[in-house]
């Protein structure tokens, strides 16, 4: 038989707080004067207040039509529209895309250094010059995209990354295989 005391080890100290319940009835039926402070650029109408004069029922007046007020989008909040946090699906797509690349470096890595074998007229530097410049450029180029289009939509950042795989194929490595 299980005792309320059995549950403790599932449970953290002060998880019994009132202030820690979800849908606090308390945010609902608070004053006006009570209101949290406002963002800024939000628009809040006025609360009525209690002595204002309300119209008869029996009067001809026909309504005027309501306005709402709108906050005058600034481009700060277009910023922070563009540049909202990835979801889960984007971060494991950043994270499949980073791996890509690094399998590019890798292949830029190994292909370069087996063409140093093949016997081309080339100097040694040169090519190890070469081929430390293309196993960098996979790596620069994932740093560069996120770095500089940080403000962009998600969609275009990961437009200019698919871009940079297609670019970046380490052909020499797929050309020459693994028998060379």
């Amino acid at each position: 038989m299980s005792t309320p005391r059995d549950d403790d080890a599932l449970s953290w100290g002060g998880d019994d707080d009132p202030t820690l319940d979800v849908g606090d009835k308390r945010s609902v039926e608070r004053e006006p004067s009570e209101m949290p402070p406002r963002e800024a650029g939000s628009v809040r109408a006025p609360a009525p207040k209690a002595d204002a004069p309300t119209r008869e029922a029996g009067t001809s007046r026909t309504p005027a039509p309501k306005v709402e007020a709108r906050p005058v989008a600034s481009d700060k909040d277009e910023d922070a529209i563009h540049s909202a946090p990835l979801g889960n699906v984007g971060l494991v797509g950043i994270g499949m895309v980073a791996a890509t690349f690094v399998l590019f470096a890798v292949g830029w890595l190994i292909a370069g250094f087996r063409l140093r074998g093949l016997g081309l007229p080339i100097p040694d530097v040169t090519v190890l010059a070469l081929t430390i410049g293309a196993a960098l450029a996979p790596l620069v180029w994932f740093v560069a995209v996120l770095a500089l289009t940080r403000g962009w939509r998600t969609w275009q950042r990961f437009l200019l990354l698919i871009l940079g795989i297609l670019l970046l194929v380490p052909w020499p490595f797929l050309s020459l295989g693994v028998s060379a």
